[in-house]
């Protein structure tokens, strides 16, 4: 009997041993633990988030995306994918899983390291809220010890929400909840079991089974957790099949929010940041804009189109790069995706590697593992760059870097990335909100503002407020003036002779005002700037919010060769749109801390506080009514032809050698200003006006945001006199004038006709 007590009583004495060093180390280490208050006071860093006024979400900055999510709002099958990766027996178990401690330990025992763990949920928050995650043995006891811990003080749905919302993902999605919106573009309620179970595989490896750069590794994740679920019960077999067999669209544009307003987004973060500089991206901060969905995206959408317009007026380049393709071994290599891995993406325009390409049909390789066929009216844009005979460094072949897109039937074809660039804004002119603002083509390829910082020329859009100036100096929009060539020689300029000529250069003699400005005269308005001075001129553009220095107080301002931004134009043309106040235009409507609180709030002063006046009411209404004729006859005829209405105003503007192309309008309810060019100023090419380039843009915007606004026109303000004249062309045959400035008799103009057609 000895032989079997002595082992005993040694086996005894161990475990009695190792009882007391536990018991010890519990005794000196529990007391030491980090306290619990980073869970029961859980506070994590929350982004700050940028929304429309209408609510859509449209930016988030901050390390981490969070979208707290509370554990009743958890949907089942998303927890239950959980718990099938992660800890099956999570609500078993007491935190720590002694079964998979000791297969953990046996591996790593036999493979002489320390490479296994067996790591319940519990573990995770301990790891994650407290500790690093070196694989030491010190570490695991106070992770196992700290696992206790909180068992001991929360309770098991309390540990699986902060798991659901603390644990990292990848592409910046820290927590189930983020990572649904982030993978998937939807709540985390809409995910189906596929869906769930491809998200629950991420916490083992984030990089990689993330389903935009591994698709195959992160379906074979995938699988593996379905397959853990139909063996929990929470699936059936014929839930578990229609999962496997469901294709998960996963979210690959450059875009994560549902509507475009990246510039105005980053314009209200800029804002947030300089009010809020040591906690504006970790407070949950919620900055609501001035912009609304509907107007945002008639913006982004308009401007799109005209650009993509003007791009292919131009013809194709070429291949965009050329690829390396000698280690792709088929048409589903991984090595594929690898390669169109550095190449940005810019929303509907994917880029894709071409495999095989023939005069009449191109093989192409799209990212994830899209293969397309092109043919026929797809490959008609790109189509002499297919022949043998194309520059070999544009010519579309195996390797070549193009850029496909879809058309309104679903079908792809070859597109390419627009080298020029363009800017809209609209904003209510008697408020001063944006409604809409696109500051470039896309904001993931040129950060650059344009609305906001790009000083260019403004060419003939800047003539209203020239002749805006001369009507505070007794002209009327019936006085003549001569539309005929001009010379300054160089003892007049102090440098060199200027000799300034009309867009189309045809001179039609004398003429009225509102002709000449319907018909963008260049001679006349330099003569109307030499009428009233150009020290006055400038002095009076700083009315409508331009700066004195940006408009030397040379002729040249008469053609609009100073330097101005979007911004400052729209805000410019509502002073004629709200009868002549300069209202300030604000993008950033309030600022409210995570619980809703108001922290700030934008105090704008409407049109309407005669504080704001600008320029006299009178002044505002003859402007107006010149502007609408640009819109009916002039160089902007396209616009009232469109929209099929007669009180929109604006006017076209197009510099020297075609560089800048500009319109800048309003209707009472909404002003607009579209521009189009390229960043290193060169010629846009021939025709490329205010007229084609950039009034398309503003058309189409329009179209939309005007839909169901009906017809305005401003009242007639005190001061002015009405008095039957000549009809000029096609202009009115009743003008209004100055009541102090009503002439005798009102000359007619020869021989030119305003039905002529005009541009610029």
């Amino acid at each position: 009997m000895r032989w079997i007590l002595y082992p005993l009583i040694l086996i005894c004495g161990l475990v009695a041993i190792g009882v007391a060093v536990v018991a010890i180390v519990l005794v000196l280490t529990y007391p030491n633990l980090p306290s619990l208050e980073a869970l029961t006071d859980y506070r994590p860093k929350i982004p700050l988030r940028v929304y429309t006024a209408d609510g859509h979400l449209i930016g988030e900055f901050g390390e981490e995306r969070r979208n707290i999510v509370h554990i009743q709002d958890v949907p089942p099958v998303m927890k239950q994918a959980i718990l099938a990766a992660e800890d099956e027996r999570f609500y078993q178990h007491a935190g720590i899983d002694t079964l998979g401690m000791a297969r953990a330990a046996l591996m790593n025992l036999v493979s002489g390291g320390k490479k296994q763990g067996a790591s319940t949920i519990t573990q995770q928050v301990a790891r994650n809220f407290f500790l690093s995650s070196e694989k030491t043995y010190t570490r695991k006891l106070y992770e196992v010890l700290l696992s206790f811990k909180i068992e001991h003080n929360l309770t098991k749905d309390q540990i699986l929400e902060l798991y659901i919302n603390q644990i990292y993902l990848g592409q910046r999605a820290y927590g189930f909840a983020a990572a649904a919106q982030i993978y998937y573009g939807k709540p985390l309620k809409d995910l189906s079991a596929a869906e769930a179970a491809m998200l629950a595989g991420l916490p083992k490896a984030p990089s990689a089974f993330n389903p935009v750069v591994n698709p195959k590794r992160a379906k074979v994740r995938q699988q593996y957790v379905l397959r853990r679920m139909r063996e929990m019960g929470a699936l059936d077999d014929k839930q578990y099949e229609a999962a496997l067999k469901q294709t998960l669209v996963v979210k690959r544009d450059t875009n994560e929010y549902p509507v475009h307003a990246e510039y105005v987004a980053e314009m209200a973060r800029q804002i947030a940041a300089e009010r809020y500089p040591d906690e504006v991206y970790s407070r949950g901060l919620r900055v609501y804009t001035t912009i609304t969905k509907a107007d945002q995206e008639a913006a982004y959408a308009s401007l799109r189109r005209g650009v993509f317009d003007y791009d292919r007026r131009h013809g194709y380049r070429g291949a965009e790069a050329y690829v390396d393709m000698k280690e792709v071994t088929s048409d589903q290599d991984e090595t594929l995706d690898e390669l169109l891995a550095d190449i940005v993406g810019s929303e509907d325009l994917s880029p894709a590697i071409v495999l095989e390409a023939q005069p009449k049909q191109v093989k192409a390789y799209r990212k994830g593992g899209d293969l397309i066929t092109l043919s026929g009216d797809a490959l008609r844009f790109a189509a002499r760059m297919l022949d043998d005979k194309a520059p070999p460094n544009k010519r579309i072949r195996r390797g070549a870097v193009i850029r496909v897109q879809k058309d309104d039937k679903g079908n792809w074809q070859v597109v390419q990335m627009p080298e020029v660039e363009a800017a809209f804004v609209s904003i209510d002119p008697q408020t001063g909100d944006i409604r809409a603002l696109v500051g470039g083509f896309d904001f993931n390829r040129n950060k650059f503002n344009h609305v906001t910082q790009a000083w260019r020329q403004p060419g003939s859009s800047f003539k209203p407020f020239i002749y805006s100036a001369s009507l505070e100096k007794g002209f009327t929009a019936t006085t003549v003036v001569q539309d005929e060539p001009i010379v300054f020689p160089a003892s007049v300029t102090g440098s060199q002779a200027w000799e300034p000529k009309n867009y189309d250069g045809k001179y039609e003699g004398p003429m009225r005002l509102r002709t000449a400005l319907a018909k963008s005269k260049n001679m006349v308005s330099i003569r109307v700037l030499q009428a009233i001075g150009t020290h006055y001129a400038q002095d009076y553009a700083t009315r409508f919010g331009f700066e004195a220095d940006k408009h030397p107080a040379y002729l040249t301002m008469a053609l609009g060769a100073g330097s101005v931004t979007p911004w400052q134009m729209v805000s410019a043309y509502a002073v004629f749109a709200n009868g002549g106040y300069r209202i300030q235009p604000y993008a950033v409507r309030e600022i409210r801390d995570e619980n809703g609180l108001v922290l700030a709030q934008a105090q704008p002063t409407p049109a309407g506080n005669e504080e704001l006046r600008a320029i006299d009411p009178r002044n505002a209404f003859l402007m107006d009514s010149l502007l609408r004729d640009v819109t009916i006859y002039g160089t902007a005829a396209r616009a009232a032809a469109t929209l099929k209405r007669r009180d929109l105003a604006g006017k076209t503007g197009t510099t020297n050698e075609h560089v800048d192309a500009w319109f800048c309008g309003y209707q009472q309810t909404l002003a607009g200003c579209a521009w189009i060019g390229f960043d290193q100023p060169k010629d846009l090419g021939k025709g490329e006006t205010g007229g084609a380039a950039a009034l398309p843009i503003w058309i189409n915007y329009m179209q939309k945001a005007l839909k169901d606004v009906p017809e305005a026109f401003p009242p007639v303000p005190d001061g002015l006199v009405a008095r039957e004249v000549a009809a000029a062309g096609k202009g009115p045959a009743k003008e209004y004038f100055y009541k102090e400035n009503v002439p005798a008799e009102v000359p007619g103009e020869q021989p030119g006709d305003a039905a002529t057609k005009a541009e610029d």
